[in-house]
């Protein structure tokens, strides 16, 4: 396969998983002002609240509209790979402006290419800020199961 196939093959498959995450979405809203690390700090106490609600150990992370991380806390006793899980599902849901549900959505409809793009994570419990329709920064949050997590994410904004 010469160089000019493969690099036409690789689009091609970029291209479909890309689809497969946009087919039957409304446009991406536009991003707006970035979330404040004082609006931070209270979407994560409310995520905190929910899960110590449930007794469920979590780590939250919340970051800007470029996924620059902005605000992070882990409860106590929370299993050690949810630190960059959490910092993960809420750089997919700013970055692609949508929730992590989203991803494992399309590859249950068949679009497995979708796990080749850069920085998609195929758990529920990322999602986005919004303010005035935009976009402003997402919220991430892990330690239980996906459910679980976007529950509690979905408190963090009022939900």
């Amino acid at each position: 396969m010469s160089k000019s196939t493969m690099a036409l093959a690789t689009v091609g498959v970029f291209a479909l998983g890309f689809s497969a995450v946009h087919a039957g979405d409304a446009p991406r809203p536009e991003y707006g002002t970035p979330v404040t690390i004082d609006q931070a700090k209270k979407i994560a106490a409310s995520v905190i609240a929910e899960c110590a609600s449930n007794k469920w150990n979590v780590a939250v992370a919340v970051v800007d509209t470029h996924g620059a991380l902005v605000y992070f806390e882990r409860m106590e006793n929370t299993q050690t790979a949810s630190h960059e899980i959490a910092i993960i599902k809420a750089r997919a849901a700013a970055t692609y402006r949508r929730p992590t549900r989203a991803f494992v959505d399309a590859i249950a409809k068949g679009g497995p290419a979708v796990m080749t793009l850069p920085g998609v994570i195929a758990s529920p419990g990322g999602l986005p800020i919004m303010a005035g329709g935009r976009v402003t920064g997402a919220v991430g949050v892990s330690g239980v199961t996906g459910d679980q997590d976007e529950q509690c994410a979905k408190a963090g904004l009022g939900g």
